[in-house]
C-alpha cells in the first residue's frame, strides 16, 4: 500500500553520509523534506542535490531538515558529495541515505517498477512536526525539481498549518490567501482584523494572517 497524504511517515534507522541516523530524532519536532533520487554520479542529481545544499539558509529559516536518499552505498554518496560540491560550488552539509537493500524506498514506495526495478524515481515528501505526510511529488528521472516550488509549498503547509486558510493558485509567501469555507462571513472581522474581500459568497480573500 502507498503512502498518502495524512499517513504517519514510517520511521527509520539508516546509514548516511553523516552516520547513522533515526528520522523521527533527526527531525526532531520540525518539519522534514525526504528525497530521492536515481544514482550517484549522474547529471540531473548532481544539480539537484546542489541547489539543496545552495538553498541551506533557505530550509533552516522555515525550520526544514532535508535528507536525500538513493539505492547506492554511503561510500558512493560519499565520494559524488566531492563532485556536487566542486561542480555546484556548494557545500553539502545534509545526510544522504545509503539504501541498498531498499528497505526504505519501498516502505515508501519510491521504486516505481514501470520505469525501473530498482532505481528509485524522484519522490519527495514533506513530512510535519507531528511525524505525518504533508505533501507527496514524484517526478521521473528525466526531469529535476522545481526547488523554488518546493520552498512555495513548505511556506503554504506551514502557514494553513496554523491559520484557517488556504492559499490559492500560483500563491506566494506574502500575498493575500483564500480564509477556509468553514469560518462564517460574519466571523471573518474578528478572526482577520486585516480586513477581507467577498469574491463570492464561498470565496473569500484576505492578506496573510502572519506577516
Amino acid at each position: 500500500m502507498s503512502l498518502r497524504i495524512g499517513d504517519d511517515a514510517p520511521n527509520f534507522k539508516a546509514q548516511t553520509s553523516k552516520g547513522e541516523i533515526d528520522l523521527y530524532e533527526y527531525l526532531g519536532d520540525g518539519w522534514g523534506v525526504l528525497f530521492s533520487h536515481p544514482a550517484d554520479y549522474t547529471p540531473v542529481c548532481t544539480t539537484e542535490l546542489g541547489k539543496t545544499a545552495a538553498l541551506k539558509d533557505e530550509f533552516e529559516k522555515r525550520n526544514v531538515k532535508v535528507l536525500a536518499l538513493s539505492t547506492d552505498n554511503v561510500e558512493s554518496h560519499k565520494g559524488w558529495i566531492n563532485d556536487i560540491n566542486e561542480t555546484q560550488n556548494v557545500e553539502v552539509t545534509f545526510p544522504i541515505i545509503g539504501d541498498e537493500d531498499r528497505k526504505i524506498s519501498e516502505a515508501y514506495d519510491m521504486i516505481h517498477p514501470n520505469a525501473s526495478l530498482t532505481a528509485t524515481v524522484r519522490s519527495l515528501f514533506i513530512i510535519g512536526p507531528d511525524k505525518k505526510i504533508k505533501l507527496i511529488i514524484s517526478y521521473p528521472a528525466s526531469t529535476g525539481r522545481n526547488f523554488q516550488e518546493i520552498l512555495r509549498v513548505i511556506d503554504s503547509l506551514q502557514l494553513t498549518a496554523y491559520h484557517s486558510v488556504a492559499t490559492p493558485a500560483d500563491w506566494k509567501d506574502g500575498e493575500d490567501v483564500v480564509v477556509l469555507p468553514a469560518i462564517k462571513t460574519e466571523d471573518i472581522p474578528a478572526k482577520f482584523p486585516k480586513g477581507f474581500k467577498e469574491v463570492k459568497p464561498y470565496l473569500r480573500t484576505t492578506p496573510q494572517p502572519n506577516k
